[in-house]
């Protein structure tokens, strides 16, 4: 069983504090450890306030961005310009306030007309950064994820085809609530990660987050896309506000 680990926190602004020391000190270990810092990105609010941290006077020296390669867990079918955009809200908050080399941005082109061939693509260049052969997963250094009310995370929604997908590293899902399409990592990938922080704050994911613990360190069968999360030889880090953590016992 994945040991999870659980730090709550006063509310969002020290959540997203302790969450950029934590992706400082990744990329430090990463890159004295193999030379580069490969890195997926969540969208959402959260992470927003983590990627603005990052780029701060006092935070963006102290990563080597040169060495730092950039990924996305999932991306919407949108323009990159659009305000819905994961790679807008990275790009905006972090990427272009940094020294980030172009070629060290691996953005999922889920604009293109055809979706299944963008998601195609972006396994193509997972496989060729990674140097994977057929069945492997990449062996990402850090995977920040969000979570749903519904408890999804990346674009792995309840009740989807795609938690059972074993083989591919990203596919087209349907997000029914926006009536959109998504391109996502899937859980081989997730759970292949060294690191994977899942960032939860808000009243409204206080219930989602008990059940998704409870089924973490009981045999519940379950539920939610968050629980499947289980890295097979990494750490499982959940960052947590005291207003998402109210219905945890103490």
């Amino acid at each position: 069983m994945t040991e999870t680990e659980i730090r709550i926190y006063k509310d969002a602004e020290a959540l997203s504090a302790d969450a950029a020391e934590e992706f400082i000190r990744c990329a430090k270990e990463s890159i004295a450890a193999r030379g580069r810092f490969a890195v997926a990105l969540a969208g959402g609010g959260t992470p927003r306030a983590l990627y603005s941290l990052l780029a701060s006077p006092d935070k963006r020296d102290r990563v080597d961005w040169t060495r730092t390669h950039i990924f996305w867990g999932d991306e919407r079918c949108v323009s990159p310009t659009s305000e819905d955009s994961n790679y807008r809200t990275a790009h905006d908050a972090l990427l272009s306030k940094v020294s980030m080399r172009p070629q060290n941005i691996h953005r999922i082109e889920a604009e293109r007309a055809d979706v299944d061939k963008a998601a195609r693509d972006y396994e193509i260049q997972l496989q060729m950064f990674f140097g994977l052969t057929d069945g492997d997963a990449p062996h990402f250094d850090l995977i920040l994820l969000g979570m749903g009310r519904d408890g999804h995370t990346a674009s792995l929604f309840p009740g989807s085809d795609t938690l059972e997908e074993r083989h591919r590293l990203a596919v087209v899902t349907w997000n029914a609530g926006q009536q959109m399409r998504r391109i996502t990592l899937t859980l081989p990938v997730l759970n292949n990660a060294r690191v994977c922080i899942f960032l939860v704050s808000g009243k409204d994911k206080a219930e989602t987050l008990r059940e998704v613990l409870q089924a973490q360190t009981t045999n519940i069968a379950a539920t939610f896309p968050a629980q499947l999360v289980k890295p097979e030889r990494g750490r499982l880090v959940l960052l947590v506000d005291e207003a998402a953590a109210s219905l945890l016992e103490n």
